[in-house]
């Protein structure tokens, strides 16, 4: 499964798009460098039901943004992705 296919997975799970996760995670602070991956899976896991998988692929914006590493873009592997950048604006507003 691709970033981008997680992220879209989360939205359909929680009704709220990457953009409105990543806002909640930063008002609770969880953007901050101290905070451990693990503390942001258990919210996730809490407040939203996700499972680890798709709560990391949302840590990973959290703590790193939208950009993902190009060996991802246009390759074969599992995580396989059309850019390097994700989209955070929800399924219905990607551009086609």
């Amino acid at each position: 499964m691709s970033f981008q296919a997680y992220l879209d997975t989360i939205e359909d799970k929680t009704g709220l798009t990457p953009r409105e996760l990543l806002a909640i995670a930063q008002e609770k602070g969880f953007d901050d460098p101290s905070v451990k991956a693990g503390v942001i899976v258990e919210w996730l896991k809490e407040d939203y039901g996700l499972g680890r998988g798709h709560a990391m692929a949302l840590v990973h914006v959290i703590k790193k943004g939208p950009t993902i590493d190009s060996k991802h873009v246009g390759s074969t592997g599992t995580h396989r992705d059309e850019s390097d950048t994700l989209w955070l604006d929800g399924k219905a507003t990607k551009p086609a």
